[in-house]
């Protein structure tokens, strides 16, 4: 397998769920700063124009980072990031999307429509205008999420799971591009610094 890397929290998930699972993926690097992913030998790879993609053994190519994920959890099922059961992987899911659509989502479009304006504006519809809205409902949706947490270790309880390496990482980047954690979410602030403690925290 290959993974089509770059800079970003995308990626970044993919490294981090594959190093949890000690799965060695070689990386070819592709320069977004650049738009390389926006010209026409990486377009053969992923239409999309997007970072990550995965290259299978037999050619074929995946692309979001769930789906990756998930493939990678299939293929190598130990130790389950996803889940054992079919209740775990249903509860994993869940979290997941909720995640995914009412932080991650809000976060990197705040960016994008605003100190990543620049990088985006020509390759996406921008709306600068939602920009401070989109990043408000991000930390609306977090300060949720610190209620939910009390008393658990992870998101989903007391196993780590996909919705922790997504939320991770993206909020690290978050507190890179001016989304910086809120002191006030006692519990996602615990739950951030065990996390950035993982040694996959550094893939």
């Amino acid at each position: 397998m290959k993974l089509y890397n770059s800079v970003g929290p995308n990626p970044r998930v993919v490294r981090m769920f594959a190093a949890e699972k000690g799965i060695d993926l070689t990386k070819q690097e592709v320069d977004i700063r650049g738009g390389e992913n926006r010209q026409g030998d990486y377009l053969k790879v992923n239409p999309a124009g997007q970072c990550p993609a995965l290259e299978l053994d037999d050619g074929s190519v995946l692309t979001e980072i769930t789906a990756i994920c998930e493939y990678l959890e299939e293929k190598q099922p130990d130790p389950p990031l996803i889940g054992r059961t079919p209740e775990e992987r249903a509860e994993t899911r869940m979290w997941t999307r909720r995640v995914d659509l009412g932080i991650v989502e809000p976060l990197a479009n705040g960016f994008r429509f605003s100190q990543g304006l620049k990088m985006f504006e020509n390759r996406m519809r921008c709306l600068p205008e939602a920009a401070d809205g989109l990043k408000a409902c991000a930390q609306d949706k977090l300060a949720w999420l610190d209620g939910q947490m009390q008393g658990r270790t992870f998101i989903a309880g007391e196993r780590m799971t996909l919705a922790d390496v997504l939320l991770f990482c993206f909020l690290d980047f978050g507190t890179q591009v001016k989304q910086p954690l809120n002191p006030d979410l006692k519990n996602v602030n615990a739950w951030f610094a065990r996390m950035a403690a993982r040694p996959s925290a550094a893939a």
